[in-house]
């Protein structure tokens, strides 16, 4: 894939203001400026300008080109380290600030440009350096292009009649993805969210062992449906037992060690147990990057185990996928993703593609439609003048779908796959050097374990527990500097990071490095600014 350029894209939004000749540049990218609209163009209405007024490109051109202005602006706020990452209020206090209230009459368009300055004003920057607080992080500009453009699309992913050359993309994108899996051939489909890719392979399992499900239901199955999982897992595993009538007693939690990982003794005995007792166990969801730990699950011995017992083997790498891209962090981690059924994969994480951009892959060509067609013949003609199987409405379950291809297949042509390659390995790198200087800094900051991926796990220690024992007791009280810190973290407004309790300890923070923008300067501010805000912490 070739790569390209931003030149264009800045010159294009350069040229709409200067195509409207209204005297004035556009609005500085160091933010100093505020886009203003002229009175002529700012006290017009909606149906002044396209689509309502043909005649209104000049006042359209304007409107837009001020938008553009507020969004250029907080891009480059985003990317300001001196910027805080939010004004944090309450949120009666923030209600109390804003006027959302939907008015009864049109307000002019000056009133929406300023509620577009306002609502940004607001908004927790989540592409800066110093936020570490989510799994997605970051703000890839090359992405943003292509979800700009998207949104003026506007269009339908159900039919190639509507959405020609993005049903191309997303055939391209996915073959590409299944490649890197492992696969030859096999089915794909872009979803929203890990959470309904991940219910898109119960539902394919389901249906591959039970075909006839699909029109007999809870009958043409000889015995209650088992699945199992780790209990370190996303919940939105336990939340497909729920959701398809499985019932989550029936989502059997496989233990995991103590870095995170289910354990495949414990998962054949579990198979084992339930097996002896009628149940039909048919579905094993693995994780490759557990959502606090980022812990991989073995693929290879669960692999074994689903062979063994004829089970469904789907792999939720929703957060881990991305490093499939890199040689050195690829093995042992994503060892055997191969040998899985179905995988999720979500680029608007560690690849950072923007929100949402979520994908799910199966070994089985056609699964997807064979599992969820309804064949909607209003929708889904079968004497179109072109191949029927373009489209892909009747492969999924909720039938219109997001265009979520543009923004990651321009972001894959900017990058190049050697470009993905390069920033997995960065992220990993990065990590490991936040490791080293928490290492380097014993008496304040406490390692967890060591990660397998960028999720560091750690305790700060304010000055009341340094130098005392590390036991049980001392573990709570680190939990509850915890809550303390974050609070002053969001009223500082100078950094984020997420913290949360595990089923073997009380609350710790949880740091994800998955943004491009972060440097070895980022880290150390990091760690000095927890320092500074949480050294005089007391707890009981």
């Amino acid at each position: 894939m070739s790569k390209i350029t931003l030149d264009g894209f800045f010159s294009y939004c350069k040229q709409i203001a200067e195509h409207i000749q209204l005297g004035e540049k556009m609005a500085s990218l160091s933010g100093q400026s505020t886009p203003k609209l002229t009175s002529g163009v700012g006290n017009l209405y909606y149906d002044s300008i396209l689509p309502y007024r043909e005649e209104a490109s000049p006042q359209t051109r304007e409107f837009l080109a001020r938008v553009v202005d507020v969004l250029l602006d907080f891009i480059q706020k985003v990317n300001d380290r001196n910027e805080k990452i939010l004004e944090f209020k309450m949120p009666e206090d923030m209600q109390k600030q804003l006027d959302l209230a939907l008015p009864e009459d049109p307000l002019p368009l000056k009133q929406l440009l300023e509620d577009c300055k306002t609502t940004l004003k607001h908004q927790v920057k989540t592409g800066h350096p110093h936020f570490f607080n989510q799994l997605s992080c970051g703000l890839d500009i090359i992405s943003l292009a292509g979800e700009w453009l998207t949104a003026a699309a506007n269009t339908n992913m159900f039919t190639y009649e509507i959405a020609p050359v993005f049903i191309l993309m997303e055939n391209v994108v996915l073959m590409k993805m299944r490649e890197m899996i492992g696969w030859r051939s096999g089915d794909s489909i872009l979803a929203p969210g890990g959470s309904v890719s991940n219910l898109y392979a119960f539902l394919a399992a389901r249906h591959h062992k039970f075909p006839q499900y699909k029109e007999k239901g809870l009958t043409s199955i000889p015995g209650h449906l088992v699945m199992f999982t780790s209990d370190q897992c996303h919940y939105s595993v336990k939340s497909c037992a729920s959701v398809c009538g499985l019932g989550t007693d029936y989502c059997v939690c496989v233990p995991s060690d103590e870095r995170g990982r289910m354990i495949p003794t414990e998962l054949e005995r579990l198979v084992r147990y339930h097996r002896d007792r009628g149940h039909v166990p048919f579905f094993v969801n693995a994780t490759s990057g557990t959502t606090v730990l980022g812990a991989f699950d073995p693929l290879m011995e669960i692999a074994d185990i689903c062979q063994k017992y004829d089970m469904w083997m789907h792999v939720d790498a929703a957060w881990g996928g991305g490093l499939l891209f890199s040689k050195k962090y690829r093995h042992p981690r994503l060892t055997g993703i191969e040998r899985a059924d179905s995988v999720t994969w979500n680029p608007h994480k560690l690849m950072g593609t923007l929100l949402q951009c979520s994908t799910v892959h199966f070994k089985y060509e056609g699964i997807l439609l064979s599992c969820n067609a309804m064949s909607a013949e209003y929708l889904f003609m079968t004497d179109k003048i072109y191949d029927p199987r373009y489209d892909t409405g009747d492969k999924v379950i909720q039938c219109g779908r997001h265009n979520d291809i543009f923004k990651l297949w321009l972001q894959w042509r900017g990058k190049g796959t050697s470009g993905f390659e390069r920033l997995m390995d960065r992220l990993m790198e990065l990590t490991e050097y936040m490791v080293r200087r928490i290492r380097e800094q014993s008496d304040k900051f406490y390692l967890i374990l060591e990660p397998e991926m960028v999720n560091v796990s750690f305790w700060y220690l304010p000055k009341q527990l340094r130098g005392l024992p590390h036991d049980k007791n001392k573990e709570v009280k680190l939990g509850k500097v915890c809550a303390k810190l974050k609070g002053r973290m969001m009223q500082a407004g100078t950094i984020m990071v997420g913290y949360q309790p595990d089923d073997r300890r009380p609350n710790f923070f949880r740091n994800i490095i998955s943004s491009a923008a972060v440097t070895e300067k980022d880290v150390d501010f990091l760690l000095s600014e927890i320092d500074r805000l949480g050294h005089d912490i007391i707890v009981d």
